[in-house]
């Protein structure tokens, strides 16, 4: 078998989502996604990757994986170089299940539980929809639907609780230091808006106590010697885990970070390759690993952190607010993982614009994800997609 043609597709509507399929001279064709910088991403895609792929047997996932992610200008980080290998390092497996008839979790080891619990990261129908991702920039509060949690949370955070309870789900993460962040740069907080932003854990606890579990999210935004105060002021509400509370640049800083309280780090989205997890784990800089495997480096590369952290007895719970593509992948990373804690999962998002671009999206019932079932993914973009007028479409080929 060999890869004949590298398809990018992007709608103008979802401008951060990429998606990528890997065509081959049997037939079969591997999607893979990225998110953020389609443009960019799709353009390194077929500038330079293409030639490198094209011809290529589609099976020797590793060896096309550690040429791309070995490029001089590919070295451990998130940006369009590793989400461009992401999404075509997920295409490729995706290839490899189709033409084995069997689901990518089962290649990568078989389940290692019949379901897994997942968190809901609250945000809304049109968060992150657009191509402006900053943080409260992109909120975008408002749409109509009843899993609009974005307003949810910065409204009546213990109604959003109860809710999330009463369909299954007891795990929650929020965000609201964020505004903060954007008016000061994150060098300071006033008591005034410590307090505000300490509202929807006082609301949570109030309304349904410690039957929710609360993940904080600070989206890398605060100074080192801030980060502290805050985490000191969030102890008391028994915080699931503090998620990238500074930047992701210095492991000694979150080192420091992560000794200053009792609540574990999450960390990170942000970081590329395990080459940059390794530096964090031997500093214990890090509780939970946290990877997005959309650019990471792909499933291959998201196995090998996972099993790195099991080396040094950390969990891990692969990160999801991008794209349906990703989310799948996830999904069966997590299944596929013996130390996975739990996955992250956006019900605005696969409850809603999910459906709309693929065919499948993971079935989530009473705070459970269950596998996926088919060859490969398990999925595949809707019919309606490729008939978009503000569908942008680019190929290379043999």
């Amino acid at each position: 078998m060999k890869i004949t043609g590298i398809e990018t597709l992007s709608a103008r509507e979802f401008e951060n989502v990429l998606w990528v399929r890997i065509h081959t001279d049997e037939g079969l064709i591997g999607l893979g996604e990225t998110f953020y910088g389609a443009g960019a991403v799709a353009s390194h895609i077929h500038d330079t990757l293409a030639a490198r792929l094209l011809g290529r047997d589609p099976l020797r996932i590793e060896a096309i994986h550690k040429e791309l992610v070995n490029l001089p200008m590919a070295q451990s980080s998130t940006g369009t170089e590793y989400r461009a290998a992401s999404a075509i390092d997920i295409a490729l497996w995706d290839v490899w299940g189709k033409a084995s008839s069997l689901p990518v979790h089962q290649l990568l080891g078989g389940l290692c539980r019949d379901k897994l619990r997942v968190y809901n990261t609250c945000a809304g129908y049109q968060y992150v929809r657009n191509r402006d991702i900053r943080p409260v920039n992109t909120w975008n509060i408002g749409a109509a639907g009843p899993y609009e949690d974005l307003q949810a949370f910065t409204t009546d955070a213990g109604a959003l609780a109860e809710n999330l309870l009463e369909n299954g789900i007891n795990a929650m993460k929020i965000w609201p230091f964020d505004p903060a962040a954007r008016e000061t740069g994150g060098v300071d907080i006033s008591s005034e808006q410590l307090k505000t932003a300490l509202k929807p854990f006082e609301l949570i606890r109030k309304r349904v106590g410690d039957r929710m579990e609360i993940m904080v999210e600070f989206h890398s935004l605060w100074n080192l010697t801030t980060a502290k105060r805050i985490a000191r002021a969030l102890e008391p509400y028994e915080p699931t885990w503090f998620e990238d509370p500074i930047r992701m640049n210095s492991s000694q800083a979150l080192a420091e970070y992560t000794r200053s309280t009792h609540v574990p780090v999450c960390a990170s989205e942000t970081l590329g390759s395990r080459w940059a997890y390794k530096e964090m784990l031997d500093r214990d800089a890090i509780g939970v690993v946290m990877v997005d495997l959309c650019w990471t480096g792909g499933l291959t590369e998201g196995r090998k952190i996972a099993a790195m952290a099991e080396t040094y007895h950390k969990p891990f719970a692969p990160h999801d607010c991008i794209g349906p593509v990703g989310f799948a992948a996830a999904v069966h990373m997590s299944f596929s993982q013996p130390n996975t804690l739990i996955q992250e999962s956006v019900r605005a998002f696969y409850a809603g614009w999910y459906k709309e671009l693929v065919t499948e999206v993971p079935v989530i019932r009473d705070g459970y994800v269950l596998p996926m079932a088919g060859p490969g993914l398990g999925t595949e973009l809707q019919p309606a997609v490729f008939e978009r007028t503000d569908l942008v479409v680019r190929r290379t080929d043999v």
